[in-house]
């Protein structure tokens, strides 16, 4: 990840995936959230899911950011039209607009994830090191060191 627009969607996911542990705990211990899970136990494999996925992620993958995207498109994109839909027939309350905005979150946030290491150039994580350019990728410095190496030849 080099650029900053990566560290923020990858930090905006964790942040996303954590409040989704919140959910799912308060949901368990019947505590009143104000957001609840669709379903608790595909919740909880997804959590699962995203925390595999994660690593592939700040490791720059595309596979792993291709399941991401699948696992949350699959589970919220389907509350997101839900939702909408709940909205513009009927008269909707406070807790659709709240669960429409986190399934909406819940499918932004893995898009741009996608997007961000589709587009990305350098999408293999590995940053170029400024100190040690200059002695492997220095073609002049390597003739120096052959010419200086062919004319000390010592004779024992």
């Amino acid at each position: 990840m080099t650029s900053m627009f990566s560290y923020l969607i990858t930090m905006f996911g964790g942040i996303f995936w954590l409040v989704r542990v919140v959910v799912a705990i308060a949901y368990s211990m019947d505590i009143n959230f104000p957001i609840t899970p669709l379903n608790f136990n595909t919740e909880i494999i997804l959590l699962f899911i995203t925390l595999i996925c994660m690593i592939f992620i700040i490791k720059r993958n595309i596979i792993g950011a291709l399941v991401y995207f699948v696992a949350y498109g699959l589970y919220f994109g389907t509350d997101v039209y839900n939702e909408v839909m709940n909205i513009i027939n009927g008269q909707p309350i406070i807790s659709d607009y709240l669960t429409l905005f986190v399934s909406f979150l819940g499918v932004l946030i893995p898009f741009l994830t996608v997007m961000d290491i589709f587009l990305n150039k350098d999408r293999t994580g590995t940053a170029r090191d400024k100190k040690t350019d200059w002695f492997y990728k220095n073609k002049d410095y390597d003739r120096q060191y052959d010419d200086r190496a062919d004319r000390n030849q010592y004779k024992f």
